[in-house]
């Protein structure tokens, strides 16, 4: 079964430049957080829990997922 995302307001982060290496996310859909590739708005979108989605995010400020 594939998701409805027609309804969906994607975001892009106010951190994103003009490199076209961005990701956008729909934090309005009930019981999930998609996020796809901002450069194929039509294609597939990754689906993740909100707590899954949220501890992603925590980790990323924290900067647990640095890789430098």
């Amino acid at each position: 079964m594939t998701p409805d995302f027609s309804g969906a307001t994607w975001l892009k982060s106010s951190h994103s430049g003009n490199g076209g290496n961005c990701i956008e996310v729909a934090p309005n859909v009930p019981g999930a957080v998609p996020v796809r590739d901002s450069k194929d708005p039509h294609g597939p979108a990754l689906v993740f829990t909100a707590d899954a989605w949220q501890a992603f995010t925590r980790s990323t400020a924290a900067g647990d997922l640095d890789t430098a």
